[in-house]
């Protein structure tokens, strides 16, 4: 984090992106072969940062005792550790996570939230996980920290709609910061994707501020957006402006829950020796 305060947003979101695919199984981890793309290749998990010091953990984990701790536990170590960085949030974390050996750039289109979800989609998506509606009203607050290229919103910007060129839940002020920093997309592939933060006041700071900013309607990403907009949502988005001491508490317990999807226990699966292969 020292070194970039863009790391504990990133481990963050691996965790969750690792998650939501096959489970908290470190598949997000393992690179493409040249028979299988692999998740982590899918547009849903575009920006997805942070291997990097996931390899340099399990290097020096394996040293020290080998084919003990999971790719998929250092994940969920490192997100913990992130959320106290950044939020001075702890909680404890279950280790014994197995490592899993598939990984298909189809399943990551099917299990990630799109940025364009409405609240119904969003309900869905997290409880096909066996999250519900609060906790994922809990876990869009790590939208806190981090950045978002402007790829997944820029639509709110420029095309909205029939009727609306400019998304009417986003106040003009914000739209015209945003456009600032993120020009028109041109139709060719020019590689040209800026990012923006997710919280421009408090940016490596995980805090409530993602819901103020929801109540100005300065929301980022219109799957944030609709928290507010939804009545099923919106009395949730305004008790965690209130009271951030109990949202705090509810991302700890969130986290938790999120971090035991569909594990791998006992003799499934595997410790991977190299977080990027499965073993041979």
């Amino acid at each position: 984090m020292a070194n970039d305060t863009g790391i504990p947003a990133a481990l963050t979101r691996l965790h969750f992106h690792d998650c939501f695919v096959r489970g908290c199984d470190a598949s997000i981890l393992l690179d493409s072969t040249p028979k299988h793309k692999a998740e982590k290749e899918s547009m849903r998990n575009k920006g997805i940062g942070g291997f990097e010091v996931i390899d340099a953990a399990k290097a020096k984990i394996e040293a020290h005792c080998p084919n003990t701790v999971s790719c998929a536990d250092i994940i969920a170590f490192a997100a913990r550790d992130s959320v106290h960085l950044t939020g001075g949030i702890y909680y404890d974390v279950l280790g014994g996570r197995r490592d899993g050996t598939i990984s298909l750039i189809g399943d990551a289109t099917k299990n990630l939230p799109d940025a364009f979800f409405n609240v119904t989609q969003l309900k869905e998506n997290f409880a096909k996980k066996g999250l519900s509606l609060e906790e994922l009203v809990t876990l869009s607050g790590v939208h806190s920290i981090g950045d978002c290229h402007c790829s997944s919103f820029s639509k709110r910007l420029y095309s909205f709609n029939a009727t609306y060129p400019q998304d009417p839940s986003m106040v003009s002020t914000y739209a015209s910061y945003l456009r600032a920093k993120c020009p028109r997309p041109v139709k060719t592939n020019s590689g040209v994707d800026p990012i923006v933060p997710f919280d421009p006041l408090t940016p490596t700071r995980l805090d409530n501020n993602y819901y103020k900013n929801l109540k100005s309607k300065k929301g980022l990403l219109f799957s944030d957006q609709v928290l507010w907009e939804s009545s099923l949502t919106k009395k949730m988005v305004g008790s965690n402006i209130k009271h951030p001491s109990a949202w705090a508490s509810k991302f700890a317990s969130a986290m938790v829950h999120m971090g035991s999807i569909e594990v791998l226990t006992g003799s499934q699966g595997e410790i991977r020796k190299n977080c990027r292969v499965v073993n041979y």
